[in-house]
């Protein structure tokens, strides 16, 4: 094969490929993007993750995206834990404490969707870029010294793409992991998750912008986003034995958000979604010059915020590398160190946090109720366990870990 010397194809522009791309470009890599969505429906995604973390606004900021995101999101520096059978606050965790470890010590809410307009819109704009929206991936092959990726472009015609390396960022459903035959290590939970969006202001009943509420029956999640109109989005376990139609109903939405807050009026339901909720971790992020990074390598359960963030925290793990290889400054065995570090991010940090973060909330044993409950109060009052638990989980410290790893 003839192959251009330096451009990198990145499959699927979300927010991992986009950051990615342009983290490249701006340091003069070539990329195009291959994108299944059109300019017709680009938008039109199921409302999915939004809380970004202090080091992910540092690596937007980066990119120049910081900025334009700020504006459509949420500065939200303190977030709550709740007991909801008891309907009383536990504790209340200020990312204030963090102030010396980053220049942003507080999340933003602005969710998915707005992050890929305004990164998309970047990427449309760099020279370097060429985004092929409406374009099918299909397959691709690699040698030693580059990829072709097949596609079938907007006309319904099949297309080859060379570059010097391929990056899914497709998601979940790869078709890079798979014809690569990496398995995704992990499990599914047995409970389906109910996103349930609101036009309502919960803070009139003391909650934060960002709320993890505890109940042995049906723990929620409850956040703040900005509009118009603002909504509120409210996660609910599931049997999977329910009828998922029927779980959906207008009347039955109504009615487990009453049981959830009982008000004199309605809620304003805005949109609502069921998913299935994974646990998994490709066994390899990399097979030569096909990379894997965000869900197409580790997909987790949403409660804690780390799915997305961590994907980005991949993208530019993976920029800095293929810039460095791609200038001749390293060698090509700088990709089993981005393998090394961000999969055992994945396992040691993302997974295990979200895992325990869901066992925490849906704990059923009265005693270990309380015992968590009393902990994490002692936490949140006492600044320097506040601070050690916030590094953890606005995954900082999973950065600073990954870094001493060779």
């Amino acid at each position: 094969m003839t192959l251009p010397s330096q451009r990198v194809i990145v499959i699927g522009a979300g927010p991992v490929g986009l950051c990615l791309s342009l983290a490249l470009a701006q340091a003069g890599v070539p990329v195009t993007i291959v994108e299944a969505r059109g300019e017709d429906n680009f938008l039109e995604q199921v409302p999915r993750a939004g809380t970004n973390h202090p080091a992910t606004l540092e690596m937007y900021d980066r990119i120049g995206l910081y900025r334009k995101l700020e504006p459509r999101g949420i500065i939200a520096p303190v977030f709550h834990y709740w007991d909801r059978a008891a309907n009383k606050l536990i504790a209340a965790f200020d990312h204030v404490h963090l102030k010396d470890d980053t220049r942003f010590p507080y999340v933003l809410q602005c969710e998915r969707i707005k992050i890929v307009e305004e990164a998309l819109k970047m990427a449309k704009a760099h020279p370097l870029i060429d985004v092929r929206l409406s374009t099918s991936f299909t397959h691709f092959e690699q040698n030693g010294s580059g990829v072709v990726a097949h596609v079938v472009n907007p006309a319904d015609e099949a297309e080859s793409i060379a570059g010097a390396y391929l990056v899914s960022a497709e998601g979940a459903r790869s078709i890079v992991r798979k014809a690569l035959d990496i398995e995704f290590e992990g499990f599914t939970y047995s409970d389906l998750t109910l996103n349930i969006e609101v036009a309502y202001d919960f803070r009139r009943h003391g909650y934060a912008e960002r709320n993890y509420i505890s109940d042995p029956a049906e723990w929620s999640n409850l956040f703040h986003w900005k509009g118009p109109p603002d909504r509120w989005r409210v996660h609910f376990p599931v049997d999977p034995a329910e009828d998922q139609e029927a779980v959906c109903r207008p009347e039955a939405l109504q009615a487990r958000l009453q049981r959830f807050l009982p008000t004199d009026q309605p809620f304003e339901i805005v949109a609502s979604n069921l998913y299935t909720v994974h646990q998994r971790v490709a066994k390899k992020f990399r097979v030569g010059r096909a990379i894997l990074a965000g869900d197409a390598a580790h997909v987790n359960s949403p409660i804690g915020a780390m799915g997305m963030n961590s994907g980005v925290h991949d993208a530019f793990n993976l920029a800095d590398k293929l810039i460095k290889i791609l200038r001749g400054e390293e060698g090509e065995e700088i990709l089993d160190r981005y393998e090394r570090q961000r999969r055992h991010v994945a396992i040691q940090h993302t997974q295990a946090q979200t895992i325990r973060n869901k066992r925490l909330l849906a704990e059923r044993d009265p005693a270990v109720r309380k015992r968590n409950q009393d902990e994490l109060r002692r936490i949140a009052e006492d600044p320097a366990r506040a601070r050690a638990f916030l590094l953890r989980a606005s995954l900082i410290e999973s950065l600073r870990e990954a870094e001493q790893i060779a």
